[in-house]
């Protein structure tokens, strides 16, 4: 078993060397990024709004119900709902969210692509295969902090609206514990662990679906297992840059 997991490690670094060989004509390789940024980044907009504003006004709610003592200041609903949003939920918790959204689109389609033999074909035509499937999502993936940066925004205002207009504080309040002691650093850290997620979102679920066996139903667990090992994947890397970051 452990040989098996050293085995998918080695190839999966080797898969990650030869995306960067023979590269792709531009004037193929941009529509095909124009392509992923429409299919991964818009795509994900509505889903990560919506689960944003929502969480967001959860937190909120959630810590005004637990502030029973009347010397704790209001602007503590406004201070954790801004570090709930930005330390962990945005950067970590959506991209957990994504490795089932983007992760399983990336595995099945590239999955459907080497059960129809399109794999194949690109092959034999002396395409580096590798390069024309998953380069254009490693770049479509770099503005995947654009949607972390989104959700931190919507969050904080599903906090805002969830705590002022649920009547459990003023607007003041919670936009005086949004301000107080902000450390900039930590919007840094949440990018950091962003961009090294959005590898991994780009990469992982590209290398079961293009190196996995079988027909359409293994299509179907291919993205399955992608999903499990990018989470894990995520979850891990998450606790390994909180250590070496703000530690």
């Amino acid at each position: 078993m452990l040989l098996d997991y050293i085995s998918h490690i080695g190839k999966y670094f080797l898969m990650i060397s030869e995306i960067f060989k023979k590269q792709t004509k531009w004037s193929v390789m941009r529509t095909l990024i124009f392509k992923e940024i429409d299919d991964l980044i818009f795509g994900s907009l509505g889903i990560v709004a919506f689960i944003s504003f929502f969480i967001g006004g959860v937190v909120a709610i959630q810590t005004a119900l637990n502030l029973t003592n009347p010397l704790i200041p209001k602007t503590l609903i406004g201070f954790a709902t801004r570090q709930s949003i930005i330390l962990e939920f945005a950067p970590t918790f959506i991209s957990v969210i994504m490795a089932g959204k983007m992760g399983s689109f990336i595995t099945s389609s590239i999955g459907t692509m080497r059960v129809t033999e399109q794999i194949d074909a690109l092959e034999v035509m002396g395409v580096n295969s590798l390069n024309y499937l998953v380069f254009p999502k490693l770049i479509a993936l770099l503005l995947y902090p654009f949607i972390i940066g989104l959700s931190m925004f919507i969050g904080i205002a599903g906090g805002y609206i969830a705590s002022v207009y649920g009547g459990f504080g003023a607007s003041s309040d919670f936009i005086d514990g949004i301000q107080v002691n902000f450390i900039p650093f930590h919007i840094t850290y949440a990018f950091i662990k962003t961009i090294v997620f959005a590898l991994i979102l780009a990469t992982i679920p590209s290398y079961h679906g293009y190196y996995m066996k079988g027909g359409a139903l293994e299509v179907g667990k291919a993205s399955t297992i992608s999903f499990v090992w990018t989470s894990v994947t995520i979850i891990l890397v998450n606790y390994i840059l909180t250590q070496l970051l703000l530690t």
